[in-house]
């Protein structure tokens, strides 16, 4: 097809590596024409002795050759291959050996992507899957979650917006090994899964109450293959399956063995061995909400990278996305009982002022959705203790999971809120200085940008909406809205500017 362009996506995941090869039919769409899945005992290995063994390591270097093959036979090279690798290899403690071997033998750049991003490329590929729903998820609230080998991925939206997003340590492999040692039984499991997850619930209400939510759409290979074993052969991007057909199903199937289901639903080894105990999950959180029906999108994490590649820089699915990102932000500074207006506020005042100096820093547009993010949660920490809050909120933006944000970003946020008041950068602090060089700088402007912001509603009072910025050699005159005696945001402005003129060399005043 003119025009048109391969891709090809390989997930190394805890139980099998899975290679897609798609072409472009126009920027929104494609078709997939080639697929390959071997299965691997990655999660066996890590997730039980902490490593990759050295003939998993083999096997492994054994089928992504393979895979390598298929590819060069489509005229692709390895090099352009996205590669991701996920819990298994993370926590893998040879993984740096690994995916250095996987370079050297097969050229493959492995990238290892964090829970949270697992859920962004999961949100994306759902999506994009139930795009017609669009209308119907925006009326109420919605659970997505995929159960893997090494995580369960939850994610929490309320009337179509992200509101909390978590990646838990709850796999399938996980779960099996935790269980065999000491009893086989069915109902053992039952009663593992069901006191695990209760925990969680308890930490999800605190976001949305699981009971209120109606869509639940249940992501991966076996939500698939109990829809297609319910439904019968699935068309389309999605499929629906009542709630007591579900229920029913596993019933049905929960006490045959692995050969009985291999044999019966005509599914690989592979896939039969885990079915059960992913069912289970799907089954705890399913009877938690009010959903009387499972959707299943007929997608996978691999589907969201094809997304997530194609999509590229539009500006308008960017927008959408960030909206997302900073719905899961607010949602989690209210759980902490932030001040809402003032944080809100803050937020709109930084990015205004980033707008407006953007030759003085010249920080990419990511960076404004990081500065967005410290403002919205500047001050969580005043939840532990209004002493040294920027501390405390540094440890808890730092230790949690907002949708869209993988671990550095989440570092460069943190250090901005540590930085946010008091004591400047130091090289004497630890958790600033492991940042790479960039991000110590990209910390620098955007810690000083917020200082200003800050100043300018000290007494949360929100008399300040707008600014607007004037230049006169090295000062920064900020012109207002506001009306009324600004004592004391002038007196906040003039300690909390020292930053701002030491990083950007210009003196800041409130005009």
């Amino acid at each position: 097809m003119e025009g048109s362009r391969l891709y090809a996506v390989i997930d190394i995941g805890s139980t099998a590596i899975r290679m897609v090869i798609a072409e472009s039919l126009d920027e929104e769409n494609w078709r997939v024409i080639d697929r390959a899945e071997r299965p691997v005992p990655l999660g066996r290995d890590v997730f039980v002795h902490g490593y990759i063994s050295r003939d998993t390591m083999n096997q492994t270097l054994r089928i992504l050759r393979g895979f390598r093959e298929v590819l060069e036979g489509w005229q692709i090279q390895a090099q352009d291959a996205r590669v991701i690798a996920t819990s298994a290899i993370r926590e893998a403690g040879n993984r740096d050996t690994f995916i250095d071997r996987v370079s050297l033998r097969t050229e493959f750049q492995v990238e290892t992507v964090e829970g949270i991003e697992e859920s962004r490329l999961t949100f994306l590929a759902v999506q994009n899957a139930l795009k017609d729903m669009k209308s119907e998820f925006s009326r109420s609230n919605s659970l997505i979650i995929e159960v893997g080998g090494g995580s369960t991925e939850v994610m929490l939206l309320r009337r179509g917006k992200m509101a909390a997003a978590h990646s838990l340590n709850l796999g399938i492999v996980r779960i099996a090994q935790q269980i065999r040692p000491a009893v086989q039984a069915g109902r053992y499991m039952e009663r593992f899964l069901s006191e695990s997850i209760r925990t969680k619930m308890e930490l999800f209400d605190t976001e949305m109450h699981i009971s209120k939510i109606r869509h639940f759409i249940a992501v991966g290979g076996d939500a698939r293959i109990a829809v297609r074993s319910v439904k019968g052969p699935v068309s389309g991007e999605y499929a629906r399956m009542g709630k007591e057909d579900f229920l029913a199903f596993l019933e049905s199937i929960q006490r045959k063995s692995i050969d009985d289901l291999v044999v019966e639903l005509q599914i690989p080894y592979s896939n039969a061995e885990w079915l059960i105990p992913s069912l289970f999950v799907y089954r705890e959180f399913l009877m938690a909400t009010s959903a009387e029906e499972i959707i299943v999108p007929m997608v996978s994490i691999r589907d969201g990278l094809l997304v997530s590649i194609m999509q590229g820089p539009d500006p308008v699915v960017r927008q959408q996305f960030a909206s997302q990102i900073l719905a899961s932000a607010t949602n989690l500074g209210r759980k902490y009982h932030f001040d809402e207006e003032h944080s809100l506020l803050i937020a709109r005042l930084a990015c205004s002022l980033f707008d407006q100096i953007q030759d003085e820093h010249c920080i990419h547009s990511h960076g404004r959705l990081l500065l967005q993010m410290a403002g919205i949660l500047h001050d969580v920490g005043t939840f532990i203790n209004s002493s040294g809050h920027h501390k405390h909120g540094q440890y808890i933006v730092r230790n949690s999971e907002i949708f869209g944000l993988n671990r550095q970003d989440l570092r460069i946020v943190s250090n901005v809120i540590r930085y946010h008041r008091k004591a400047f950068p130091s090289p004497a602090h630890q958790d600033y200085i492991s940042l790479t060089r960039e991000n110590r700088i990209t910390v620098l402007k955007l810690s000083a940008i917020l200082r200003v912001a800050d100043a300018l509603d000290r007494g949360h009072s929100q008399r300040i909406q707008s600014i607007r910025v004037e230049r006169a050699e090295d000062v920064l005159n900020l012109h207002t809205d506001g009306v009324g005696d600004f004592t004391l945001e002038r007196a906040g402005l003039e300690n909390k500017g020292k930053l701002f003129e030491e990083v950007f060399g210009l003196q800041v005043r409130l005009l």
